[in-house]
Protein backbone atom coordinates (compact mmCIF):
# COMPACT_ATOMS: atom_id res chain seq x y z
CA UNK A 1 0.00 0.00 0.00
CA UNK A 2 1.31 3.45 -0.67
CA UNK A 3 1.97 6.04 1.71
CA UNK A 4 -0.46 8.40 -0.36
CA UNK A 5 -2.85 5.76 -0.70
CA UNK A 6 -2.26 5.18 3.44
CA UNK A 7 -2.91 9.40 4.01
CA UNK A 8 -6.13 8.94 2.18
CA UNK A 9 -7.19 6.31 4.22
CA UNK A 10 -6.04 7.61 7.81
CA UNK A 11 -7.60 11.18 6.02
CA UNK A 12 -10.86 9.16 6.09
CA UNK A 13 -10.87 7.70 8.94
CA UNK A 14 -10.66 10.64 11.02
CA UNK A 15 -13.58 12.36 8.74
CA UNK A 16 -15.28 9.14 9.93
CA UNK A 17 -14.72 10.24 13.58
CA UNK A 18 -15.16 13.86 13.57
CA UNK A 19 -18.55 13.44 11.61
CA UNK A 20 -19.99 10.99 14.56
CA UNK A 21 -18.41 13.71 16.76
CA UNK A 22 -19.95 16.16 15.55
CA UNK A 23 -23.62 17.46 16.54
CA UNK A 24 -25.36 15.56 14.14
CA UNK A 25 -27.88 13.42 15.97
CA UNK A 26 -26.09 9.10 15.07
CA UNK A 27 -29.15 7.60 13.20
CA UNK A 28 -29.31 4.68 16.13
CA UNK A 29 -31.54 2.35 13.95
CA UNK A 30 -32.24 0.48 17.37
CA UNK A 31 -33.84 3.74 19.30
CA UNK A 32 -37.44 4.05 19.90
CA UNK A 33 -40.52 5.62 21.23
CA UNK A 34 -41.93 3.18 24.13
CA UNK A 35 -44.87 3.62 22.58
CA UNK A 36 -44.32 1.39 19.50
CA UNK A 37 -43.47 -1.40 21.74
CA UNK A 38 -45.42 -4.62 21.91
CA UNK A 39 -47.36 -5.46 25.02
CA UNK A 40 -45.05 -8.34 25.39
CA UNK A 41 -41.23 -9.43 24.64
CA UNK A 42 -38.24 -11.16 25.33
CA UNK A 43 -34.79 -10.81 25.75
CA UNK A 44 -31.49 -12.86 26.82
CA UNK A 45 -30.82 -9.39 29.22
CA UNK A 46 -33.01 -6.42 30.07
CA UNK A 47 -31.18 -3.25 31.67
CA UNK A 48 -32.95 -0.85 33.04
CA UNK A 49 -31.79 2.33 32.99
CA UNK A 50 -29.80 4.01 30.22
CA UNK A 51 -27.39 5.95 31.71
CA UNK A 52 -23.48 6.36 32.35
CA UNK A 53 -23.30 2.58 32.98
CA UNK A 54 -26.58 1.23 31.44
CA UNK A 55 -25.45 2.78 27.17
CA UNK A 56 -21.62 0.88 27.50
CA UNK A 57 -23.34 -2.66 28.94
CA UNK A 58 -25.62 -2.21 26.39
CA UNK A 59 -23.72 -1.60 23.98
CA UNK A 60 -21.48 -4.45 24.95
CA UNK A 61 -23.97 -6.67 25.71
CA UNK A 62 -25.53 -6.57 22.29
CA UNK A 63 -22.58 -8.04 20.34
CA UNK A 64 -23.66 -11.87 21.24
CA UNK A 65 -27.06 -11.56 22.85
CA UNK A 66 -30.37 -10.01 22.19
CA UNK A 67 -30.95 -6.80 24.90
CA UNK A 68 -33.45 -4.77 25.38
CA UNK A 69 -32.48 -1.15 27.00
CA UNK A 70 -35.24 0.78 29.06
CA UNK A 71 -34.68 4.80 29.88
CA UNK A 72 -37.36 6.42 31.41
CA UNK A 73 -36.21 10.18 29.93
CA UNK A 74 -35.66 10.92 26.10
CA UNK A 75 -32.93 11.27 23.34
CA UNK A 76 -30.01 13.66 24.52
CA UNK A 77 -29.59 14.26 20.52
CA UNK A 78 -30.95 17.48 19.25
CA UNK A 79 -31.07 19.23 22.26
CA UNK A 80 -28.81 22.02 23.10
CA UNK A 81 -28.94 22.47 26.44
CA UNK A 82 -27.56 19.05 27.13
CA UNK A 83 -25.13 19.15 23.57
CA UNK A 84 -23.71 22.93 23.95
CA UNK A 85 -21.06 24.31 26.76
CA UNK A 86 -22.40 27.59 26.59
CA UNK A 87 -25.85 26.10 27.42
CA UNK A 88 -24.32 24.24 30.69
CA UNK A 89 -26.89 24.22 33.57
CA UNK A 90 -30.36 24.87 31.20
CA UNK A 91 -31.47 21.40 31.79
CA UNK A 92 -30.73 21.50 35.14
CA UNK A 93 -32.73 24.44 35.73
CA UNK A 94 -35.83 22.96 33.41
CA UNK A 95 -38.07 21.90 35.74
CA UNK A 96 -40.76 20.73 33.60
CA UNK A 97 -42.11 17.00 33.83
CA UNK A 98 -39.90 16.19 30.76
CA UNK A 99 -37.23 17.90 31.23
CA UNK A 100 -33.90 16.24 31.31
CA UNK A 101 -32.91 16.53 34.56
CA UNK A 102 -35.02 15.60 37.64
CA UNK A 103 -35.18 17.73 40.35
CA UNK A 104 -34.71 16.44 44.11
CA UNK A 105 -34.22 18.01 47.70
CA UNK A 106 -32.52 16.10 50.27
CA UNK A 107 -33.83 15.90 53.58
CA UNK A 108 -30.44 17.77 54.29
CA UNK A 109 -31.74 20.40 52.46
CA UNK A 110 -29.12 20.78 49.66
CA UNK A 111 -30.81 21.23 46.15
CA UNK A 112 -29.92 18.38 43.98
CA UNK A 113 -30.74 16.48 40.23
CA UNK A 114 -31.01 12.97 38.89
CA UNK A 115 -30.70 12.35 35.26
CA UNK A 116 -34.02 11.85 33.24
CA UNK A 117 -32.25 11.27 29.97
CA UNK A 118 -31.00 8.63 27.92
CA UNK A 119 -26.70 8.87 28.68
CA UNK A 120 -27.96 9.81 32.19
CA UNK A 121 -25.37 12.16 33.78
CA UNK A 122 -22.84 12.83 31.27
CA UNK A 123 -25.62 14.39 29.80
CA UNK A 124 -26.17 17.33 32.51
CA UNK A 125 -22.98 17.01 34.50
CA UNK A 126 -19.41 19.89 33.95
CA UNK A 127 -17.97 17.28 31.55
CA UNK A 128 -14.57 16.75 33.78
CA UNK A 129 -13.07 13.02 32.61
CA UNK A 130 -10.77 11.18 34.98
CA UNK A 131 -10.13 7.52 35.96
CA UNK A 132 -10.29 6.00 39.42
CA UNK A 133 -7.21 5.65 41.42
CA UNK A 134 -4.70 2.16 41.08
CA UNK A 135 -5.58 1.93 44.73
CA UNK A 136 -9.38 1.99 44.10
CA UNK A 137 -9.53 -0.18 41.22
CA UNK A 138 -7.38 -3.13 43.68
CA UNK A 139 -9.63 -2.18 46.77
CA UNK A 140 -13.13 -3.30 44.51
CA UNK A 141 -11.19 -6.19 43.25
CA UNK A 142 -11.17 -5.49 39.61
CA UNK A 143 -9.13 -6.62 36.90
CA UNK A 144 -6.54 -4.18 36.06
CA UNK A 145 -5.81 -4.74 32.35
CA UNK A 146 -9.57 -5.01 31.89
CA UNK A 147 -10.01 -2.10 33.58
CA UNK A 148 -7.25 0.08 31.32
CA UNK A 149 -8.92 -1.27 28.26
CA UNK A 150 -12.49 -0.72 29.13
CA UNK A 151 -11.66 2.91 29.99
CA UNK A 152 -9.50 3.45 26.65
CA UNK A 153 -12.52 1.92 24.88
CA UNK A 154 -14.65 4.92 26.55
CA UNK A 155 -11.92 7.67 25.84
CA UNK A 156 -11.87 6.77 22.05
CA UNK A 157 -15.80 8.02 21.66
CA UNK A 158 -16.25 10.55 24.17
CA UNK A 159 -12.87 12.46 25.53
CA UNK A 160 -10.88 15.01 24.66
CA UNK A 161 -8.34 17.24 25.93
CA UNK A 162 -9.47 20.76 27.49
CA UNK A 163 -7.81 24.25 25.73
CA UNK A 164 -6.13 26.21 28.92
CA UNK A 165 -6.38 29.60 28.71
CA UNK A 166 -5.35 32.26 31.50
CA UNK A 167 -7.91 31.91 34.25
CA UNK A 168 -7.64 28.06 34.64
CA UNK A 169 -3.73 28.31 34.10
CA UNK A 170 -3.70 30.73 36.94
CA UNK A 171 -5.15 28.46 39.05
CA UNK A 172 -3.30 25.51 38.23
CA UNK A 173 -0.16 27.34 38.57
CA UNK A 174 -1.30 28.82 41.74
CA UNK A 175 -2.33 25.34 43.13
CA UNK A 176 1.63 24.17 42.34
CA UNK A 177 2.33 27.51 44.62
CA UNK A 178 -0.09 26.27 47.28
CA UNK A 179 2.00 23.04 47.69
CA UNK A 180 -0.48 20.27 45.55
CA UNK A 181 2.55 18.96 44.05
CA UNK A 182 3.93 17.57 41.61
CA UNK A 183 2.90 19.29 38.24
CA UNK A 184 1.34 15.75 36.44
CA UNK A 185 0.77 17.39 33.19
CA UNK A 186 -2.37 16.86 31.25
CA UNK A 187 -3.43 12.69 32.22
CA UNK A 188 -6.75 10.81 32.83
CA UNK A 189 -4.64 9.05 35.55
CA UNK A 190 -5.83 10.03 39.47
CA UNK A 191 -2.50 11.14 40.60
CA UNK A 192 -1.49 13.63 43.78
CA UNK A 193 -0.61 16.70 42.84
CA UNK A 194 -1.94 19.10 39.96
CA UNK A 195 -3.21 17.97 37.05
CA UNK A 196 -5.60 19.38 33.70
CA UNK A 197 -8.14 16.40 33.39
CA UNK A 198 -9.91 15.14 30.10
CA UNK A 199 -13.23 17.00 29.73
CA UNK A 200 -16.51 15.16 27.02
CA UNK A 201 -16.58 18.96 25.41
CA UNK A 202 -14.93 18.77 22.48
CA UNK A 203 -13.00 21.46 20.38
CA UNK A 204 -16.31 22.92 19.50
CA UNK A 205 -18.02 23.10 22.97
CA UNK A 206 -19.84 19.96 21.82
CA UNK A 207 -20.82 18.04 24.78
CA UNK A 208 -20.55 14.06 23.80
CA UNK A 209 -22.23 11.29 26.08
CA UNK A 210 -22.26 8.00 27.17
CA UNK A 211 -25.30 7.54 24.36
CA UNK A 212 -22.51 7.72 21.61
CA UNK A 213 -21.00 4.70 23.08
CA UNK A 214 -23.79 3.14 21.37
CA UNK A 215 -22.39 3.56 18.41
CA UNK A 216 -20.27 0.30 19.28
CA UNK A 217 -23.61 -1.82 19.72
CA UNK A 218 -24.61 -4.40 17.20
CA UNK A 219 -27.96 -3.07 16.05
CA UNK A 220 -29.40 -6.72 15.67
CA UNK A 221 -28.95 -7.21 19.23
CA UNK A 222 -30.21 -4.21 20.94
CA UNK A 223 -33.51 -2.38 21.21
CA UNK A 224 -33.55 0.45 23.01
CA UNK A 225 -37.09 2.32 24.00
CA UNK A 226 -37.49 5.59 25.41
CA UNK A 227 -39.83 7.28 28.14
CA UNK A 228 -40.10 3.72 29.29
CA UNK A 229 -41.00 3.96 33.13
CA UNK A 230 -39.52 0.69 35.01
CA UNK A 231 -42.72 -0.15 37.63
CA UNK A 232 -41.20 -3.32 38.80
CA UNK A 233 -39.30 -6.44 38.58
CA UNK A 234 -41.00 -9.59 38.09
CA UNK A 235 -39.93 -12.53 40.20
CA UNK A 236 -40.71 -16.12 40.65
CA UNK A 237 -39.45 -18.68 42.70
CA UNK A 238 -37.16 -21.02 41.73
CA UNK A 239 -37.31 -24.79 43.38
CA UNK A 240 -39.30 -22.36 46.46
CA UNK A 241 -35.63 -21.39 47.38
CA UNK A 242 -34.48 -18.14 45.92
CA UNK A 243 -36.79 -15.70 44.18
CA UNK A 244 -35.81 -15.26 40.32
CA UNK A 245 -36.18 -12.48 38.55
CA UNK A 246 -37.81 -13.05 35.08
CA UNK A 247 -39.54 -9.76 33.72
CA UNK A 248 -40.32 -6.37 34.31
CA UNK A 249 -43.27 -4.19 33.77
CA UNK A 250 -42.85 -0.76 32.43
CA UNK A 251 -45.55 1.99 31.26
CA UNK A 252 -45.18 4.17 27.97
CA UNK A 253 -45.61 7.64 27.70
CA UNK A 254 -48.94 7.12 27.13
CA UNK A 255 -49.13 5.14 30.01
CA UNK A 256 -50.11 1.90 28.40
CA UNK A 257 -48.50 -1.16 29.96
CA UNK A 258 -45.90 -3.04 28.98
CA UNK A 259 -44.18 -7.04 30.09
CA UNK A 260 -40.70 -8.06 28.82
CA UNK A 261 -39.40 -11.20 29.78
CA UNK A 262 -35.80 -12.89 29.68
CA UNK A 263 -36.03 -15.31 27.38
CA UNK A 264 -35.31 -19.16 28.54
CA UNK A 265 -31.65 -19.53 29.54
CA UNK A 266 -29.69 -20.11 32.53
CA UNK A 267 -27.11 -16.98 32.02
CA UNK A 268 -30.20 -14.49 31.15
CA UNK A 269 -30.30 -11.74 33.50
CA UNK A 270 -31.66 -9.08 34.73
CA UNK A 271 -29.82 -5.82 35.52
CA UNK A 272 -30.78 -2.44 37.45
CA UNK A 273 -28.64 0.63 36.38
CA UNK A 274 -30.61 3.62 37.16
CA UNK A 275 -28.38 5.09 39.28
CA UNK A 276 -27.93 6.21 43.11
CA UNK A 277 -31.51 6.93 43.44
CA UNK A 278 -33.16 4.95 41.16
CA UNK A 279 -31.43 1.56 41.93
CA UNK A 280 -32.55 1.20 45.38
CA UNK A 281 -35.72 2.60 44.67
CA UNK A 282 -36.99 0.02 42.10
CA UNK A 283 -35.37 -2.77 43.80
CA UNK A 284 -38.01 -1.84 47.16
CA UNK A 285 -40.22 -0.99 44.27
CA UNK A 286 -39.92 -4.90 43.55
CA UNK A 287 -40.59 -6.41 46.79
CA UNK A 288 -36.54 -6.39 47.86
CA UNK A 289 -35.83 -4.20 50.76
CA UNK A 290 -36.33 -3.86 54.34
CA UNK A 291 -39.57 -5.70 55.35
CA UNK A 292 -41.27 -3.71 57.64
CA UNK A 293 -40.57 -0.34 55.23
CA UNK A 294 -42.13 -2.30 52.24
CA UNK A 295 -45.22 -3.54 54.08
CA UNK A 296 -45.81 0.27 55.24
CA UNK A 297 -46.31 1.20 51.63
CA UNK A 298 -48.42 -2.40 50.91
CA UNK A 299 -45.55 -4.04 48.52
CA UNK A 300 -45.37 -7.22 48.89
CA UNK A 301 -42.29 -8.46 50.29
CA UNK A 302 -39.96 -10.62 48.16
CA UNK A 303 -36.92 -11.04 50.23
CA UNK A 304 -36.24 -8.75 53.35
CA UNK A 305 -33.14 -7.09 52.96
CA UNK A 306 -32.30 -4.74 55.24
CA UNK A 307 -29.57 -2.69 53.59
CA UNK A 308 -31.09 -1.74 50.38
CA UNK A 309 -31.29 2.24 50.53
CA UNK A 310 -28.20 2.24 53.24
CA UNK A 311 -24.72 4.32 52.78
CA UNK A 312 -26.09 6.91 51.11
CA UNK A 313 -23.18 9.58 50.33
CA UNK A 314 -22.63 13.09 48.62
CA UNK A 315 -19.49 14.50 47.79
CA UNK A 316 -20.14 17.76 50.03
CA UNK A 317 -18.94 20.49 47.78
CA UNK A 318 -17.67 24.52 49.18
CA UNK A 319 -16.74 27.40 47.00
CA UNK A 320 -15.30 30.88 47.18
CA UNK A 321 -16.29 33.46 44.57
CA UNK A 322 -13.10 35.46 43.50
CA UNK A 323 -14.49 38.50 41.59
CA UNK A 324 -11.17 39.18 38.93
CA UNK A 325 -10.44 43.27 38.11
CA UNK A 326 -9.27 41.61 34.46
CA UNK A 327 -12.22 39.66 32.26
CA UNK A 328 -11.97 35.41 32.42
CA UNK A 329 -12.74 32.73 30.04
CA UNK A 330 -15.93 30.91 30.16
CA UNK A 331 -14.20 27.11 31.52
CA UNK A 332 -15.82 24.64 33.65
CA UNK A 333 -13.80 22.19 35.28
CA UNK A 334 -10.32 21.84 33.85
CA UNK A 335 -7.88 21.47 36.34
CA UNK A 336 -7.66 20.07 39.25
CA UNK A 337 -5.53 19.82 42.78
CA UNK A 338 -5.60 16.37 44.27
CA UNK A 339 -4.46 16.65 48.01
CA UNK A 340 -3.21 14.05 50.65
CA UNK A 341 -5.72 15.34 53.24
CA UNK A 342 -9.09 14.23 51.17
CA UNK A 343 -9.99 17.48 49.81
CA UNK A 344 -10.04 18.22 45.62
CA UNK A 345 -9.68 21.44 44.50
CA UNK A 346 -11.64 22.74 41.16
CA UNK A 347 -12.24 26.08 39.91
CA UNK A 348 -14.57 27.39 37.12
CA UNK A 349 -14.98 31.05 35.71
CA UNK A 350 -16.59 33.52 32.98
CA UNK A 351 -20.20 32.96 32.38
CA UNK A 352 -20.87 29.42 33.00
CA UNK A 353 -20.11 30.44 37.04
CA UNK A 354 -23.10 32.39 37.26
CA UNK A 355 -24.98 32.33 34.24
CA UNK A 356 -24.52 35.00 31.44
CA UNK A 357 -23.27 38.19 30.39
CA UNK A 358 -26.59 39.72 30.35
CA UNK A 359 -29.75 39.16 32.05
CA UNK A 360 -31.78 36.33 32.51
CA UNK A 361 -28.58 35.24 34.13
CA UNK A 362 -29.83 31.72 34.56
CA UNK A 363 -27.91 28.87 34.00
CA UNK A 364 -24.24 28.66 35.29
CA UNK A 365 -22.85 26.46 37.40
CA UNK A 366 -23.58 28.24 40.38
CA UNK A 367 -26.35 29.82 39.46
CA UNK A 368 -29.19 29.95 42.54
CA UNK A 369 -31.72 29.07 39.60
CA UNK A 370 -30.07 25.20 38.93
CA UNK A 371 -30.21 25.07 43.03
CA UNK A 372 -26.67 26.19 43.80
CA UNK A 373 -28.22 28.14 46.15
CA UNK A 374 -25.54 28.84 49.51
CA UNK A 375 -26.43 32.30 50.44
CA UNK A 376 -28.92 30.62 52.67
CA UNK A 377 -28.08 27.65 54.88
CA UNK A 378 -29.63 23.95 53.49
CA UNK A 379 -33.03 24.10 55.18
CA UNK A 380 -33.77 27.71 54.15
CA UNK A 381 -33.18 27.19 50.71
CA UNK A 382 -37.07 27.96 49.77
CA UNK A 383 -38.07 28.87 46.53
CA UNK A 384 -39.05 31.86 47.67
CA UNK A 385 -35.25 32.11 48.42
CA UNK A 386 -34.17 31.42 45.15
CA UNK A 387 -36.45 33.41 43.29
CA UNK A 388 -35.48 36.12 45.54
CA UNK A 389 -31.87 35.10 44.72
CA UNK A 390 -32.55 35.05 40.70
CA UNK A 391 -33.99 38.44 40.73
CA UNK A 392 -31.06 40.20 42.63
CA UNK A 393 -28.77 38.47 40.48
CA UNK A 394 -30.65 39.99 37.42
CA UNK A 395 -30.02 43.86 38.79
CA UNK A 396 -26.52 43.59 38.74
CA UNK A 397 -24.13 45.61 36.75
CA UNK A 398 -21.88 42.79 34.18
CA UNK A 399 -18.77 43.56 36.11
CA UNK A 400 -20.28 42.00 39.58
CA UNK A 401 -19.91 38.61 37.50
CA UNK A 402 -16.45 38.80 36.46
CA UNK A 403 -14.42 36.29 37.66
CA UNK A 404 -15.15 32.86 39.07
CA UNK A 405 -15.47 30.30 41.79
CA UNK A 406 -12.69 28.09 43.24
CA UNK A 407 -14.09 25.00 44.59
CA UNK A 408 -13.20 22.42 46.95
CA UNK A 409 -14.99 18.73 47.59
CA UNK A 410 -14.49 16.12 50.29
CA UNK A 411 -12.91 12.88 49.39
CA UNK A 412 -15.08 9.77 50.61
CA UNK A 413 -17.27 11.18 52.55
CA UNK A 414 -17.25 9.43 55.99
CA UNK A 415 -20.72 10.72 56.40
CA UNK A 416 -23.56 8.42 54.97
CA UNK A 417 -27.29 8.28 54.77
CA UNK A 418 -29.90 6.60 53.74
CA UNK A 419 -33.29 6.44 51.20
CA UNK A 420 -36.60 5.75 51.90
CA UNK A 421 -39.73 5.31 49.60
CA UNK A 422 -42.28 8.22 49.82
CA UNK A 423 -44.63 6.03 47.50
CA UNK A 424 -44.89 3.41 44.97
CA UNK A 425 -45.13 5.95 42.57
CA UNK A 426 -41.55 4.82 40.58
CA UNK A 427 -41.48 8.51 38.64
CA UNK A 428 -41.59 10.23 41.67
CA UNK A 429 -38.34 11.31 44.01
CA UNK A 430 -37.61 8.87 46.82
CA UNK A 431 -36.36 10.64 50.12
CA UNK A 432 -32.69 10.44 50.81
CA UNK A 433 -30.39 12.11 53.18
CA UNK A 434 -26.94 12.49 53.00
CA UNK A 435 -25.96 13.57 56.59
CA UNK A 436 -23.31 16.07 55.47
CA UNK A 437 -20.63 16.54 57.50
CA UNK A 438 -21.87 14.70 60.46
CA UNK A 439 -18.92 13.17 60.76
CA UNK A 440 -15.93 15.41 61.99
CA UNK A 441 -13.54 13.80 59.46
CA UNK A 442 -15.38 16.05 56.80
CA UNK A 443 -15.35 18.74 58.13
CA UNK A 444 -11.84 19.01 58.51
CA UNK A 445 -11.06 18.19 55.02
CA UNK A 446 -13.36 20.88 54.11
CA UNK A 447 -11.39 23.62 56.42
CA UNK A 448 -8.36 22.51 54.71
CA UNK A 449 -9.60 22.90 51.55
CA UNK A 450 -10.80 26.38 52.22
CA UNK A 451 -7.70 27.39 53.67
CA UNK A 452 -5.70 25.56 50.33
CA UNK A 453 -8.15 27.79 47.91
CA UNK A 454 -6.69 31.09 50.30
CA UNK A 455 -2.83 30.55 49.22
CA UNK A 456 -4.34 29.72 45.72
CA UNK A 457 -6.02 33.11 45.95
CA UNK A 458 -3.14 34.98 47.32
CA UNK A 459 -0.55 33.20 44.75
CA UNK A 460 1.57 35.21 42.63
CA UNK A 461 0.16 33.14 39.76
CA UNK A 462 -3.02 34.14 40.57
CA UNK A 463 -2.48 38.19 41.45
CA UNK A 464 -3.90 39.37 38.23
CA UNK A 465 -7.49 37.85 39.07
CA UNK A 466 -8.08 38.97 42.45
CA UNK A 467 -8.59 42.85 43.96
CA UNK A 468 -5.44 43.20 46.78
CA UNK A 469 -7.90 44.22 49.32
CA UNK A 470 -9.82 41.10 49.14
CA UNK A 471 -8.72 38.73 51.75
CA UNK A 472 -10.11 35.66 52.43
CA UNK A 473 -12.24 37.02 54.97
CA UNK A 474 -13.78 39.58 52.85
CA UNK A 475 -14.31 36.95 50.46
CA UNK A 476 -16.25 35.00 52.59
CA UNK A 477 -18.06 37.17 54.50
CA UNK A 478 -19.44 40.19 51.58
CA UNK A 479 -23.04 40.17 51.02
CA UNK A 480 -23.17 42.46 48.56
CA UNK A 481 -20.37 42.89 46.19
CA UNK A 482 -20.49 39.43 44.62
CA UNK A 483 -23.53 38.29 42.70
CA UNK A 484 -23.83 34.91 44.63
CA UNK A 485 -23.25 32.17 46.61
CA UNK A 486 -22.27 34.46 49.45
CA UNK A 487 -21.66 33.68 53.42
CA UNK A 488 -25.03 33.86 55.03
CA UNK A 489 -25.78 36.51 57.42
CA UNK A 490 -25.05 35.49 61.33
CA UNK A 491 -24.93 37.57 64.53
CA UNK A 492 -21.18 37.18 65.58
CA UNK A 493 -18.57 39.36 63.75
CA UNK A 494 -16.62 36.77 62.05
CA UNK A 495 -17.78 33.39 61.12
CA UNK A 496 -15.63 30.33 61.46
CA UNK A 497 -14.21 28.00 58.72
CA UNK A 498 -16.31 25.19 60.36
CA UNK A 499 -19.71 27.15 59.98
CA UNK A 500 -18.88 28.03 56.48
CA UNK A 501 -18.51 24.81 55.58
CA UNK A 502 -22.27 23.50 57.13
CA UNK A 503 -23.75 26.95 56.01
CA UNK A 504 -22.42 27.33 52.41
CA UNK A 505 -22.91 23.37 51.47
CA UNK A 506 -23.66 22.69 48.21
CA UNK A 507 -23.83 18.94 45.69
CA UNK A 508 -20.99 18.50 42.78
CA UNK A 509 -23.58 15.63 42.07
CA UNK A 510 -21.75 13.11 42.99
CA UNK A 511 -24.11 10.76 44.96
CA UNK A 512 -23.53 7.40 45.35
CA UNK A 513 -24.74 4.76 47.63
CA UNK A 514 -27.83 2.44 47.82
CA UNK A 515 -27.03 -1.17 46.75
CA UNK A 516 -22.98 -1.39 47.79
CA UNK A 517 -20.86 -4.14 47.31
CA UNK A 518 -20.81 -6.57 50.15
CA UNK A 519 -23.78 -5.81 51.35
CA UNK A 520 -26.70 -5.79 48.44
CA UNK A 521 -24.90 -7.35 46.04
CA UNK A 522 -21.62 -9.42 45.51
CA UNK A 523 -18.42 -8.55 43.73
CA UNK A 524 -19.93 -9.70 40.41
CA UNK A 525 -22.84 -7.11 41.04
CA UNK A 526 -25.56 -9.89 41.34
CA UNK A 527 -28.00 -8.72 43.75
CA UNK A 528 -27.66 -11.28 47.04
CA UNK A 529 -30.53 -13.48 48.01
CA UNK A 530 -32.26 -13.34 44.52
CA UNK A 531 -31.04 -15.15 41.20
CA UNK A 532 -30.78 -13.53 37.39
CA UNK A 533 -30.57 -9.76 39.07
CA UNK A 534 -27.59 -7.53 39.30
CA UNK A 535 -26.99 -4.00 39.81
CA UNK A 536 -24.68 -2.05 38.12
CA UNK A 537 -23.85 1.49 38.16
CA UNK A 538 -22.78 4.00 40.92
CA UNK A 539 -24.99 3.06 43.80
CA UNK A 540 -22.46 -0.32 43.91
CA UNK A 541 -20.03 2.25 45.13
CA UNK A 542 -18.73 2.79 48.84
CA UNK A 543 -17.11 6.01 48.34
CA UNK A 544 -16.90 7.84 44.54
CA UNK A 545 -13.86 6.45 42.57
CA UNK A 546 -11.23 9.65 42.00
CA UNK A 547 -12.03 13.28 41.54
CA UNK A 548 -15.22 12.86 39.15
CA UNK A 549 -17.23 9.22 38.67
CA UNK A 550 -18.18 9.84 34.72
CA UNK A 551 -15.18 7.59 33.59
CA UNK A 552 -15.12 4.86 36.02
CA UNK A 553 -19.32 4.69 35.79
CA UNK A 554 -18.67 4.32 32.17
CA UNK A 555 -15.90 2.07 32.02
CA UNK A 556 -17.49 -0.38 34.70
CA UNK A 557 -20.63 -0.67 31.87
CA UNK A 558 -18.21 -1.76 29.72
CA UNK A 559 -16.03 -3.82 32.17
CA UNK A 560 -19.16 -6.14 33.49
CA UNK A 561 -20.60 -6.06 30.26
CA UNK A 562 -17.22 -7.64 28.89
CA UNK A 563 -16.82 -10.40 31.67
CA UNK A 564 -20.97 -11.50 31.74
CA UNK A 565 -20.16 -12.00 27.78
CA UNK A 566 -17.03 -14.02 28.90
CA UNK A 567 -19.06 -16.14 31.04
CA UNK A 568 -21.81 -16.79 28.65
CA UNK A 569 -19.32 -17.80 26.30
CA UNK A 570 -17.73 -20.11 28.19
CA UNK A 571 -20.96 -21.74 29.09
Amino acid sequence: MGVWWWSIFLAAILFFHDFCASEIAPNYSFMQNATSAPSVSYYDYIIVGGGTAGCPLAATLSQNSSVLLLERGGSPYGNPNITSLSSFGAALSDLSPTSPSQRFISEDGVINARARVLGGGSCLNAGFYTRAPPDYVRDVGWNGPLVNESYEWVEEVVTFEPPMRQWQSAVRDGLLEAGVLPNNGFTYDHLYGTKIGGTIFDQKGQRHTAADLLEYANPTGLTVLLHASVHKILFRHKGKIRPLAHGVIFRDAKGAKHRAYLKNGPKNEIIISSGALGSPQLLMLSGVGPAEHLKAHNITVVLDQPLVGQGMSDNPMNAIFVPSPLPVEVSLIQVVGITHFGSYIEAASGENFAGGSSPPRDYGMFSPKIGQLSTVPPKQRTQEAIDKAVEYMNQLDDTAFRGGFILEKVMGPVSTGHLELRNRNPNENPSVTFNYFKELQDLSRCVQGIQTIEKIIDSKAFSKFRYNFMSLPTLLNMTASGPINLLPKHSNASTSLEQYCKDTVMTIWHYHGGCQVGKVVDQDYKVLGVDALRVIDGSTFNYSPGTNPQATVMMLGRYMGVKILSERLAK
